[in-house]
């Protein structure tokens, strides 16, 4: 039976995926076809795959997974997340202008200043959680909005429904980064949103184990001149890595239920210590976007930020550390805890950070799915001295 037809909870989807077995052998683990290329029997004959960066079966398997948990027509699977919005970015021209969230990952706005400016796009970046700020932005060469959010590090979080309403009465493209979220909690083509990135590596992956990126839309115009650009510009997601994702999908409810109850006893632990000055957390009711993410997702999340009091506690906190690990990424089993100011968003200008928040006092943290007790323990050593 087709997958499609037994199918419909995003739970099951995750487990069994997109065909849910290898059609050609049974294998319910779903094959790592490691080959660049595949033999034709005549010509003008093909299986449907000819060559690995057109198209792989294990490659295809993940695609067409993410986009039915996305709730998507078409997914394409890339070798990282900045490879996935670099292409999505080739959609546009000279000329073209681009809005964008003014807080998000620092590999995003390294791409906008420093590449997609030699290209003649313009871009505008600007607090995308007031809707005011989005029309003031609009250009009459706007092709696009680009948002993250809940927004990589200061957690903000943007009305997508509202956004959409206003692209569509303008014929503007909408994307949106859904990497902290991922489809489990948040599903922005549902709410009319045009293109979904993701970082792969993140939640999907789960286990800090690959690298990958991914795009999910419905329109078909659309989806055509991405895999075009795709097979062109080659930043394809390999067979390994795409089999690599497909098992962490397997679990990503099971690890976004997980991390998302650690997350929440973890913030409000942090939000009661006297050492701390703020936590940003989706998850606490006083968030700002609290009833807004209420609105249109159906978790919180297991990232947070926090800003502690005196600047020396940083130093500390990352060389105390045990159970809590001292690195870069997010969204794996494993809790990390980044310095945003010195990683992540090292090539922000600092005036920029500072304006959003990003001081030398603000700490990012991946809640895992360790002990939660074991987590806080931890976080309680490195603080307190």
């Amino acid at each position: 039976m087709s997958q499609d037809h037994c199918c419909t909870k995003i739970e099951t989807i995750a487990v069994h995926g997109s065909k849910g077995f290898d059609p050609a052998t049974g294998a319910v683990s779903f094959p790592i076809y490691q080959s660049a290329t595949f033999k034709h029997s005549a010509l003008n004959v093909s299986t449907g795959y000819d060559y690995s960066r057109l198209q792989n079966p294990t490659r295809e398997e993940v695609e067409n997974t993410i986009a039915k948990l996305e709730g998507g027509k078409a997914g394409l699977a890339f070798s990282s997340g900045v490879a996935a919005i670099t292409a999505v970015l080739n959609l546009f021209h000279n000329g073209d202008h681009i809005i964008v969230s003014d807080d998000l990952y620092g590999g995003t706005y390294r791409l906008f200043e420093n590449i997609v400016n030699f290209h003649g796009i313009g871009h505008t970046f600007t607090d995308t959680s007031k809707i005011e700020n989005i029309l003031e932005s609009i250009t009459e060469n706007t092709k696009a909005i680009f948002i993250e959010t809940p927004t990589n590090p200061m957690m903000k979080v943007t009305d997508i429904s509202e956004i959409v309403k206003i692209a569509k009465e303008r014929g503007i493209i909408t994307i949106v980064d859904n990497t902290f979220l991922s489809p489990y909690f948040q599903q922005p083509l549902l709410l009319g949103v045009d293109i979904v990135v993701h970082s792969g590596t993140k939640f999907l992956g789960g286990h800090n184990d690959t690298l990958s990126g991914f795009v999910v839309l419905n329109d078909e115009q659309l989806t055509e001149k991405l895999r075009f650009i795709q097979k062109s510009t080659g930043g394809v997601l390999a067979p390994f890595d795409s089999w690599l994702i497909l098992r962490g999908i397997k679990t990503l409810h099971i690890r976004m239920e997980r991390q998302q109850q650690n997350a929440l006893a973890v913030a409000k632990w942090l939000k009661g210590h006297n050492s701390v000055e703020k936590v940003y957390y989706v998850g606490l009711p006083d968030h700002e976007g609290y009833e807004t993410n209420l609105k249109q997702a159906r978790g919180f999340g297991s990232m947070i930020s926090f800003s502690v009091k005196d600047k020396a506690l940083v130093e500390q906190i990352l060389s105390r550390v045990k159970v809590v690990t001292f690195a870069e990424s997010l969204g794996g089993v494993e809790s990390l805890i980044t310095y945003p100011q010195v990683q992540t968003h090292a090539d922000i200008p600092k005036e920029i950070r500072d304006r959003l928040g990003i001081t030398d006092r603000l700490l990012r943290l991946s809640v895992g799915i360790e002990n939660v007790d074991d987590i806080i323990n931890d976080l309680k050593q490195a603080i307190e001295i």
